[in-house]
């Protein structure tokens, strides 16, 4: 058996697709969606997410503000600036990229968001929204990994899946999605004894845990769906996953390849956040 790709640049292509159509008509309404993307410091790496988010929103009919400062500007200047982003009409998402500088609390930061402005879905009125099951913002690499699965055409319900990692931002919200497709759900993390006792029941496997390679061949159940968060660099530079693409796809029904799958989704589903927060911003005036 050789695993079906799942395909992360082509499906956010297609949802792209629907959801410039759906920004076009909220421009016609006089509510063109808004992403305003902070950045602050000089961290390359987050120099090319953020000019990634802002092509991306120029691309589809979003309009974008991009605020880059100094990694001297004060926690107490980077609460103003949220605060008057709050309190902006055009402005409909605020995502301050992470890591901050050291000075700053990034829980405060996003603390400070206005709850229907948190297009990243990180600040605790957010996850409790999640747990809760109510309407909300999700955090959009879980959100988008749920995409990728729900493309496969398998039936989530019922199945097991296992998800390898516990983080604020990708482990946990990725369990309770998983949870509320009413598949049963299985968190693994560091301190899991014979971590491939438990991967070997999955169904559904989400490996989050930021090492290269963690997932081998002989840790997959046959015909498994495999979604690979893990973005790592060889030797040689190259990205990889925490999954060992080339041995696992032998076993696997289904995988995301590192890059092309989750990665892809993620800056799309920022993208769907924010256009759905415009939206209710329309249905609440």
């Amino acid at each position: 058996m050789t695993a079906k790709l799942i395909d992360g640049v082509a499906l956010s292509r297609q949802i792209r697709e629907d959801l410039g159509q759906r920004a076009q008509v909220l421009a016609t309404q006089g509510r063109r969606p808004g992403l305003a993307v902070i950045l602050v410091g000089d961290d390359p790496a987050s120099a090319v997410y953020v000019r990634n988010k802002v092509k991306a929103c120029e691309a589809h009919g979003l309009h974008s503000v991009f605020e880059k400062y100094d990694g001297g500007l004060t926690e107490a200047d980077l609460l103003e600036r949220i605060r008057a982003l709050n309190a902006d009409p055009s402005i409909h998402g605020i995502l301050v990229q992470m890591p901050l500088p050291r000075h700053i609390d990034p829980h405060r930061v996003i603390q400070t968001i206005d709850v229907h402005k948190d297009v990243d879905g990180f600040s605790t009125l957010s996850a409790g929204e999640l747990m809760s099951g109510l309407p909300g913002f999700r955090p959009c690499t879980p959100y988008g990994c749920m995409k990728l699965i729900e493309s496969t055409g398998v039936d989530i319900r019922g199945k097991h899946a296992v998800v390898i990692g516990r983080s604020n931002t990708v482990g946990k919200p990725m369990a309770l999605l998983l949870l509320q497709a009413s598949a049963t759900v299985t968190v693994c993390h560091s301190a899991t004894p014979d971590l491939g006792l438990h991967t070997r029941q999955a169904d559904i496997l989400v490996a989050a845990v930021g090492r290269r390679h963690t997932v081998m061949r002989e840790m997959v159940k046959p015909g498994a769906v495999v979604i690979d968060v893990g973005i790592n660099r060889n030797e040689e530079g190259k990205l990889q996953g925490d999954v060992d693409f080339e041995d696992v796809r032998e076993v696997a029904g289904w995988i995301t390849p590192v890059p092309g799958g989750v990665g892809p989704m993620t800056i799309t589903m920022l993208l769907v956040n924010t256009v759905e927060a415009a939206e209710r911003s329309l249905l609440s005036t």
